[in-house]
Protein backbone atom coordinates (compact mmCIF):
# COMPACT_ATOMS: atom_id res chain seq x y z
CA UNK A 1 0.00 0.00 0.00
CA UNK A 2 1.40 3.58 -0.67
CA UNK A 3 1.95 5.97 2.08
CA UNK A 4 0.77 9.25 2.49
CA UNK A 5 3.68 11.65 3.70
CA UNK A 6 1.79 15.20 4.35
CA UNK A 7 3.86 18.31 3.88
CA UNK A 8 2.51 20.78 6.74
CA UNK A 9 5.03 23.50 5.42
CA UNK A 10 1.80 25.82 4.75
CA UNK A 11 0.90 26.08 8.20
CA UNK A 12 3.98 27.55 8.96
CA UNK A 13 3.47 29.91 6.33
CA UNK A 14 0.60 31.53 7.92
CA UNK A 15 2.42 31.52 11.11
CA UNK A 16 5.09 33.10 10.00
CA UNK A 17 2.72 36.15 7.81
CA UNK A 18 2.69 37.68 11.35
CA UNK A 19 5.42 36.42 13.22
CA UNK A 20 3.62 34.73 15.83
CA UNK A 21 2.95 31.28 17.54
CA UNK A 22 0.01 29.80 15.62
CA UNK A 23 -1.50 27.78 13.82
CA UNK A 24 0.90 25.64 15.18
CA UNK A 25 2.69 23.38 12.56
CA UNK A 26 3.20 20.71 15.19
CA UNK A 27 -0.44 20.94 15.96
CA UNK A 28 -1.03 20.25 12.31
CA UNK A 29 1.35 17.25 12.49
CA UNK A 30 -0.29 15.05 15.32
CA UNK A 31 -3.87 16.24 13.84
CA UNK A 32 -2.64 14.70 10.16
CA UNK A 33 -1.40 11.69 11.86
CA UNK A 34 -4.74 11.28 13.36
CA UNK A 35 -6.33 11.43 10.05
CA UNK A 36 -4.07 8.77 8.90
CA UNK A 37 -0.60 10.49 7.66
CA UNK A 38 2.14 7.87 7.64
CA UNK A 39 4.55 10.34 7.02
CA UNK A 40 5.06 13.95 8.65
CA UNK A 41 7.26 16.06 5.80
CA UNK A 42 8.77 19.40 6.29
CA UNK A 43 11.25 21.37 4.34
CA UNK A 44 13.65 23.42 6.70
CA UNK A 45 14.70 26.24 4.00
CA UNK A 46 18.06 28.07 4.10
CA UNK A 47 15.86 31.59 4.57
CA UNK A 48 13.66 30.31 6.97
CA UNK A 49 10.58 31.40 5.35
CA UNK A 50 7.85 28.52 6.77
CA UNK A 51 9.31 25.41 9.06
CA UNK A 52 11.78 26.92 11.57
CA UNK A 53 14.57 25.34 13.51
CA UNK A 54 12.43 24.81 16.70
CA UNK A 55 9.86 23.27 14.41
CA UNK A 56 11.78 20.61 13.49
CA UNK A 57 13.29 19.76 16.74
CA UNK A 58 9.50 19.55 18.28
CA UNK A 59 8.99 17.47 15.51
CA UNK A 60 11.32 14.68 16.14
CA UNK A 61 10.09 14.22 19.45
CA UNK A 62 6.35 14.08 18.90
CA UNK A 63 5.85 12.02 15.64
CA UNK A 64 5.83 8.68 15.99
CA UNK A 65 5.62 7.71 12.06
CA UNK A 66 8.47 8.97 10.01
CA UNK A 67 9.86 12.38 9.83
CA UNK A 68 10.84 13.24 6.25
CA UNK A 69 13.36 16.41 6.95
CA UNK A 70 13.40 18.19 2.66
CA UNK A 71 16.43 20.18 3.00
CA UNK A 72 19.17 21.73 0.68
CA UNK A 73 22.94 20.33 0.61
CA UNK A 74 23.96 23.11 2.70
CA UNK A 75 26.00 22.88 5.15
CA UNK A 76 24.41 24.61 7.89
CA UNK A 77 21.36 22.85 6.71
CA UNK A 78 22.96 19.38 6.64
CA UNK A 79 24.18 20.25 9.97
CA UNK A 80 20.99 20.48 11.48
CA UNK A 81 19.69 17.29 10.41
CA UNK A 82 23.13 15.45 11.62
CA UNK A 83 22.02 16.83 15.17
CA UNK A 84 18.19 16.54 14.78
CA UNK A 85 18.51 12.95 13.07
CA UNK A 86 14.61 12.27 11.29
CA UNK A 87 14.71 9.05 9.86
CA UNK A 88 15.00 10.39 6.61
CA UNK A 89 15.85 13.25 4.45
CA UNK A 90 15.15 14.03 0.37
CA UNK A 91 17.61 16.49 -0.31
CA UNK A 92 16.20 19.32 -3.20
CA UNK A 93 17.73 22.03 -4.98
CA UNK A 94 16.98 25.24 -3.73
CA UNK A 95 16.80 29.20 -4.85
CA UNK A 96 16.34 32.16 -2.48
CA UNK A 97 13.23 33.50 -4.94
CA UNK A 98 11.16 30.75 -6.10
CA UNK A 99 7.94 30.39 -4.68
CA UNK A 100 8.30 26.39 -4.01
CA UNK A 101 10.52 23.91 -5.48
CA UNK A 102 10.71 24.26 -9.32
CA UNK A 103 12.32 21.13 -10.63
CA UNK A 104 14.20 18.46 -9.50
CA UNK A 105 18.18 18.14 -7.96
CA UNK A 106 20.58 18.18 -10.58
CA UNK A 107 22.35 15.19 -9.09
CA UNK A 108 24.85 15.05 -12.18
CA UNK A 109 26.19 18.31 -12.01
CA UNK A 110 26.56 17.71 -7.99
CA UNK A 111 27.76 14.45 -7.77
CA UNK A 112 31.36 15.00 -6.01
CA UNK A 113 29.50 16.80 -3.13
CA UNK A 114 26.37 14.89 -3.06
CA UNK A 115 28.85 11.69 -2.10
CA UNK A 116 29.84 13.58 0.70
CA UNK A 117 26.52 14.92 1.75
CA UNK A 118 24.90 11.74 1.44
CA UNK A 119 27.93 9.22 3.32
CA UNK A 120 27.79 11.49 5.95
CA UNK A 121 23.87 11.60 6.53
CA UNK A 122 23.72 7.59 5.67
CA UNK A 123 26.49 7.56 8.54
CA UNK A 124 24.14 9.01 11.09
CA UNK A 125 21.87 5.84 9.88
CA UNK A 126 19.21 8.79 8.13
CA UNK A 127 17.59 7.60 4.96
CA UNK A 128 18.22 10.00 2.00
CA UNK A 129 16.39 10.38 -0.89
CA UNK A 130 16.80 12.78 -3.72
CA UNK A 131 13.96 14.51 -5.62
CA UNK A 132 14.91 14.65 -9.16
CA UNK A 133 13.45 14.73 -12.52
CA UNK A 134 12.74 11.56 -13.99
CA UNK A 135 15.60 11.50 -16.69
CA UNK A 136 17.93 8.55 -16.76
CA UNK A 137 21.08 10.30 -15.84
CA UNK A 138 19.67 11.95 -13.14
CA UNK A 139 18.42 8.47 -11.74
CA UNK A 140 21.30 6.95 -12.66
CA UNK A 141 23.20 9.38 -10.73
CA UNK A 142 21.07 9.18 -7.81
CA UNK A 143 22.49 5.48 -7.51
CA UNK A 144 26.15 6.65 -7.75
CA UNK A 145 26.00 9.13 -4.97
CA UNK A 146 24.35 6.30 -2.72
CA UNK A 147 20.48 7.43 -1.92
CA UNK A 148 18.57 4.99 -1.07
CA UNK A 149 15.49 6.52 -2.65
CA UNK A 150 14.75 8.82 -5.38
CA UNK A 151 11.77 10.91 -5.43
CA UNK A 152 10.12 11.47 -9.11
CA UNK A 153 9.16 15.27 -9.75
CA UNK A 154 5.74 14.89 -10.44
CA UNK A 155 5.21 18.87 -11.53
CA UNK A 156 4.92 18.46 -14.67
CA UNK A 157 2.60 15.59 -14.74
CA UNK A 158 -0.09 18.02 -12.44
CA UNK A 159 0.77 21.20 -14.49
CA UNK A 160 -0.01 19.56 -17.92
CA UNK A 161 -2.53 21.55 -19.77
CA UNK A 162 -4.22 18.50 -21.23
CA UNK A 163 -5.00 14.63 -20.81
CA UNK A 164 -2.53 14.07 -23.88
CA UNK A 165 0.33 16.14 -22.09
CA UNK A 166 -0.60 14.32 -18.92
CA UNK A 167 -0.27 11.12 -20.12
CA UNK A 168 2.90 11.27 -21.78
CA UNK A 169 4.00 12.91 -18.29
CA UNK A 170 3.07 9.96 -16.63
CA UNK A 171 4.77 7.43 -19.55
CA UNK A 172 8.10 9.62 -18.43
CA UNK A 173 7.41 9.04 -14.88
CA UNK A 174 6.67 4.78 -15.42
CA UNK A 175 10.00 4.78 -17.65
CA UNK A 176 11.90 6.80 -14.76
CA UNK A 177 10.25 4.19 -11.97
CA UNK A 178 11.72 1.36 -13.94
CA UNK A 179 14.88 2.26 -14.20
CA UNK A 180 15.02 3.27 -10.45
CA UNK A 181 13.58 -0.28 -9.66
CA UNK A 182 16.64 -1.89 -11.89
CA UNK A 183 19.05 0.15 -10.01
CA UNK A 184 18.39 -0.84 -6.99
CA UNK A 185 17.04 2.49 -5.94
CA UNK A 186 13.49 2.84 -4.02
CA UNK A 187 11.10 5.26 -5.22
CA UNK A 188 8.34 7.90 -3.92
CA UNK A 189 6.92 10.70 -6.03
CA UNK A 190 5.42 14.28 -5.11
CA UNK A 191 5.31 17.86 -6.16
CA UNK A 192 1.77 19.23 -7.51
CA UNK A 193 -0.39 16.42 -6.41
CA UNK A 194 -4.18 17.30 -5.45
CA UNK A 195 -7.46 15.35 -5.21
CA UNK A 196 -7.93 16.00 -8.99
CA UNK A 197 -5.20 14.44 -10.23
CA UNK A 198 -3.83 11.66 -7.45
CA UNK A 199 -6.21 8.97 -8.87
CA UNK A 200 -4.31 8.87 -12.79
CA UNK A 201 -1.06 8.66 -10.74
CA UNK A 202 -1.87 6.16 -8.23
CA UNK A 203 -3.21 3.43 -10.90
CA UNK A 204 -0.10 4.29 -13.46
CA UNK A 205 3.15 3.87 -10.71
CA UNK A 206 4.37 2.05 -8.41
CA UNK A 207 5.72 4.00 -5.62
CA UNK A 208 6.09 3.83 -1.45
CA UNK A 209 5.56 7.26 -0.94
CA UNK A 210 3.52 10.18 -2.00
CA UNK A 211 4.19 13.06 -0.80
CA UNK A 212 1.66 16.57 -0.61
CA UNK A 213 1.26 19.04 1.02
CA UNK A 214 -0.37 22.28 -0.58
CA UNK A 215 -3.70 20.83 -2.32
CA UNK A 216 -3.94 19.26 1.17
CA UNK A 217 -3.68 22.12 3.79
CA UNK A 218 -6.00 24.23 1.03
CA UNK A 219 -8.59 21.50 1.89
CA UNK A 220 -8.11 21.62 5.55
CA UNK A 221 -8.66 25.63 5.58
CA UNK A 222 -12.63 24.34 4.92
CA UNK A 223 -12.71 20.96 6.72
CA UNK A 224 -9.90 20.66 8.99
CA UNK A 225 -6.34 19.04 8.47
CA UNK A 226 -7.94 15.16 10.13
CA UNK A 227 -10.43 15.65 7.40
CA UNK A 228 -8.48 16.59 4.46
CA UNK A 229 -5.97 13.58 5.26
CA UNK A 230 -7.72 11.01 5.57
CA UNK A 231 -9.91 11.93 2.32
CA UNK A 232 -6.85 11.97 0.82
CA UNK A 233 -6.08 8.70 2.29
CA UNK A 234 -9.10 7.17 0.71
CA UNK A 235 -8.40 8.94 -2.55
CA UNK A 236 -5.13 7.05 -2.67
CA UNK A 237 -6.48 3.40 -1.68
CA UNK A 238 -9.57 3.54 -4.03
CA UNK A 239 -7.02 4.28 -6.73
CA UNK A 240 -4.55 1.67 -5.55
CA UNK A 241 -7.46 -0.95 -5.16
CA UNK A 242 -9.14 -0.07 -8.56
CA UNK A 243 -5.03 -0.60 -10.19
CA UNK A 244 -5.00 -4.23 -8.82
CA UNK A 245 -8.15 -4.67 -10.04
CA UNK A 246 -7.28 -4.03 -13.63
CA UNK A 247 -4.22 -6.19 -13.53
CA UNK A 248 -5.68 -9.04 -11.94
Amino acid sequence: MIKLGVNIDHVATIRQARKTFEPDPVTAASLATLGGADIITVHLREDRRHIQDRDVRLLKEMVFTKLNLEMSIAQEIVDIALEIKPEQVTLVPEKRHEVTTEGGLDVVSQKKILIDVVKRLTDANIVVSLFIDPEEHQISASRDVGAQYIELHTGNYANAADDASMHRMIEKLQAGMKTALKLGLRVNAGHGLTYHNIGLLVESIDVEELHIGHSIISRAVFVGIQKAVSEMKELIFKHYLQKRQNTQ
